[in-house]
């Protein structure tokens, strides 16, 4: 390879879930630059969907909690190609399929139990951003964040709240 070679920048997806209806000024500050963001499920207010659309593109599931006329349209799972990253979207993660990387998934991305998580199964990146809504029981308040540079991914979370 010569140095003249062109390398796309690396991606910065955004991730967020289980909201419950709040849209936290610090879940924002930290969102903003990303080049797409996805939310996890458990939205509850289509107004939570309005404030992160204005940072980036969005990509949004349905989650339990999101019931009502406004969730109707929301799919239950969702993909995104962040450059050669497959990223499957989905709130439960028992809603993951058995073999992720044979349906061509690099990174699933999950919310629901509102435990940050990061983990390899299989070639396939699991990430859960955990919650940023509302503090529940003694879990953090998160969000994640996905680095895609060519066909690799590599995600964290971080304490919005500390």
């Amino acid at each position: 390879m010569t140095s003249s070679t062109h390398r796309s920048p690396p991606s910065r997806i955004g991730l967020i879930s289980d909201t419950h209806n709040l849209v936290r000024p610090e879940a924002l500050d930290y969102l903003a630059g990303c080049d797409a963001i996805v939310h996890a499920g458990d939205i509850c207010n289509p107004a939570v969907l309005d404030a992160l659309a204005k940072l980036a593109p969005l990509t949004v599931v349905r989650g339990n909690n999101d019931i009502g006329d406004w969730a109707a349209s929301l799919p239950s799972q969702a993909t995104l190609t962040v450059q050669q990253v497959t990223i499957l979207v989905v709130h439960d993660i028992a809603d993951v399929p058995a073999d992720p990387r044979k349906e061509g998934i690099g990174v699933v991305v999950t919310g629901h139990s509102h435990k940050p998580s990061i983990s390899e199964r299989d070639g396939v990146l699991f990430v859960n951003p955990g919650s940023a809504g509302p503090r529940r029981f003694k879990l953090p308040v998160s969000a994640g964040i996905v680095i895609v540079e060519g066909a690799r991914a590599a995600a964290r979370f971080d304490l919005l709240i500390k």
